[in-house]
């Protein structure tokens, strides 16, 4: 969902020049980790948390500076990388108690 707003808003929605920019390229750090995320790798969605980061910076930035379309879609995107931040760290917690659980030995 956060690479097609990118893509949106960098060549369509909100571009920062007219016509689209180059920084439609920013969505494909996002798309090189959805392998990843649909097989469920926990290394991908550790480290996937690191990268959603540099996403909700630039929301926030975007959305202190920019006016209009393009402040409503940064506070967007700083919106949808908290949700995927709290959802990926949640996953690797739950993930790693059940594999520890499973791992322990009946006593």
């Amino acid at each position: 969902m956060l690479a097609l707003l990118c893509v949106a808003w960098e060549l369509w929605l909100a571009p920062l020049r007219p016509g689209g920019s180059w920084l439609a390229l920013k969505v494909l750090p996002l798309i090189w980790i959805i392998p990843g995320i649909l097989r469920g790798r926990l290394y991908t969605f550790r480290a996937s948390t690191l990268l959603i980061l540099v996403y909700f910076a630039e929301g926030a930035v975007r959305a202190y500076s920019d006016a209009g379309l393009s402040a409503t879609l940064a506070l967007i995107e700083v919106a949808l990388s908290m949700v995927y931040f709290v959802s990926a760290i949640a996953h690797v917690r739950v993930c790693r108690g059940l594999k520890s659980a499973a791992n322990a030995t009946p006593e």
